[in-house]
């Protein structure tokens, strides 16, 4: 999985990352299963990065969103 971080540069991140981001989303944030797997869905069609795919179909807010790119700085 490939995720932009806000400079445009890009973040490679591993499996074991995207278990844990697959994780924070869930249970810091309260991000639904069905609110992810239409993001997946949406992903699949049209590639991006998950938060902003998240952010773009209404089912994370700004502040959510920032705080994804800020746990991901440190992950």
């Amino acid at each position: 999985m490939t995720i932009h971080n806000r400079q445009g540069g890009e973040l490679q991140m591993s499996p074991s990352t995207y278990s844990r981001l697959i994780h924070f989303l869930q249970e810091d944030l309260s991000i639904s299963a069905a609110s992810l797997a239409v993001a997946l869905r949406h992903r699949e069609q049209d590639p991006g990065p998950l938060p902003m795919i998240l952010w773009q179909y209404g089912l994370i807010t700004l502040e959510q969103l920032e705080q994804i790119y800020d746990w991901l700085e440190t992950a």
